[in-house]
């Protein structure tokens, strides 16, 4: 039988994955073509929480204090998403272009911020190629907040330029999407990342960051080439009064539950991110692997978010209430520290990786479920689809870099009293510092387990009304 090549090319479209978030006005190549700014950002999300920590802590000798507050200085500034939603959301201009200035502006801001790494690195070496002092550590932190403000402001941008072209029906799908490819890119780049730092030397460092600045430009300029319409304004509705931030936050904050569902992100996030400047290092001082070994603790935590996400679709479609799988998400994180606690004593690599993998596991189910109990809340009026999606990122946000910074400083406090012999001779070890922070996040997830409580009773979204959901319906 002969099949018509538009037969053809529709079956073979068809069976592709996520095939039905295309539209008219989204096909697929577009789409894909949009969804490479989120690989960007899980690029240099990988340099920054993984390769840099680990090499500043352990083959620079700096204090995990200093290099905590270097990697939460980006996370910290996360609030600044929902202003950059809300900006972009209002933004009036005589070309008509509301999301590309923040998407290109954002893309500057990361290259910028990459490009500038390498030279505050090599001052922080030490080897009397660069003598700056302090400068060294003003330069890297530099490096480090232009480079989180640009992947703050690209993603909120990009996020807010996808759910404008997607239609209703595929608004959902696209984004959940994009969020695919943001774990993706991650993954990847771990892989090639740690492949090109096997052999590694301060030189190799430098060469792979300024290829990571380049990449970020080029992927970038590719995402967001021809991808909004332009819609030109008169100067009369470019002055035209509009809503105010406060407005716009007041509608978003009514959501009945949504305070504590907030203070239940913002706190499990806390648990599940207090080990991220530590636990590759912890893989190199403890474990004795090599910095290519630990970057691959990337591509694991990566690869159990990816398995997460497949758990929610098959719960979601069979109409779990979101907030019970919320609290597995949580259990699973328990099962994970604890598994990486005891990686040590039994000197076992093979327990830290698949501890590593059930890390991303929980964190990706719990995202998930937070990010469907969101949906259900009432409607936002005039806050944006940018300022919700902002807000949401920035509280998620903001919780990571609190515990980032919390994490590295109770690391060296620990490990100072414990070799000055404060904490007896048992716990003499480098290990013990990583082991007390480990263990404080058990202690966060079990107090999350307990906000969560009250949400649980509730009636599950099937039973308010709501549709069931499935994996394509995530907002983010």
């Amino acid at each position: 039988m002969i099949f018509k090549a538009s037969s053809l090319k529709r079956i073979s479209i068809n069976l592709l994955p996520f095939s039905d978030a295309v539209s008219d006005d989204l096909p697929l190549s577009q789409l894909l073509r949009l969804s490479l700014f989120q690989v960007s950002v899980g690029m240099a999300a990988v340099m920054l929480l993984g390769t840099l920590n680990r090499v500043m802590i352990v083959e620079l000798g700096i204090a995990s204090t200093l290099v905590a507050l270097m990697i939460a200085i980006p996370v910290l500034v996360a609030p600044f998403r929902a202003l950059v939603g809300f900006k972009s959301d209002n933004y009036r201009s005589a070309i008509g272009w509301k999301r590309i200035p923040y998407l290109w502006f954002g893309t500057m801001w990361q290259f910028g911020g990459l490009a500038i790494m390498p030279m505050a690195l090599l001052a922080l070496a030490g080897d009397g190629a660069i003598d700056a002092g302090w400068f060294g550590y003003l330069g890297a932190g530099l490096a480090f907040l232009l480079t989180g403000v640009g992947m703050h402001m690209t993603q909120t941008a990009g996020l807010a330029l996808a759910a404008d072209r997607a239609t209703d029906d595929t608004r959902p799908k696209v984004v959940a999407l994009l969020y695919v490819m943001n774990l993706v890119g991650m993954a990847v780049a771990a892989l090639i990342i740690g492949a090109l730092l096997r052999d590694y030397s301060p030189l190799r460092l430098v060469q792979v960051v300024q290829g990571t600045a380049v990449v970020t430009l080029l992927l970038n300029l590719i995402a967001l080439w021809k991808q909004e319409r332009v819609a030109p304004m008169t100067k009369a509705q470019r002055e035209a009064p509009g809503p105010t931030f406060r407005e716009a936050w007041n509608d978003l904050a009514k959501g009945g539950d949504a305070g504590r569902l907030l203070a239940v992100v913002f706190i499990g996030t806390m648990a599940f991110n207090m080990q991220d400047v530590l636990l590759e290092p912890y893989g190199g001082e403890i474990l004795g692997l090599s910095v290519s070994a630990t970057t691959m603790l990337t591509a694991m935590w990566a690869c159990g978010a990816l398995v997460g996400f497949a758990f929610a679709a098959n719960w979601l479609a069979k109409g779990i209430d979101p907030y019970r799988m919320c609290s597995r998400g949580i259990l699973a994180g328990v099962v994970a520290f604890c598994a990486v606690i005891f990686a040590a004593p039994v000197g076992s690599n093979l327990l830290f990786y698949m501890g590593a993998g059930l890390i991303g596991f929980g964190s990706g189910l719990f995202g998930v479920s937070t990010l469907t109990a969101a949906m259900t809340m009432p409607a936002i009026g005039r806050a944006g689809r940018g300022l919700a999606l902002g807000a949401w990122g920035a509280a998620q946000a903001t919780g990571a870099g609190l515990s980032i910074f919390i994490g590295g400083t109770m690391r060296d406090l620990v490990n100072h009293a414990a070799g000055n012999g404060l904490l007896g001779e048992a716990l003499a070890t480098p290990a013990t510092g990583y082991s007390v922070v480990y263990h404080t996040e058990i202690a966060l997830l079990f107090i999350t387990l307990i906000v969560l409580g009250p949400l649980v009773r509730l009636r599950p979204i099937t039973q308010r009304g709501s549709a069931k959901l499935e994996l394509s319906d995530f907002p983010t």
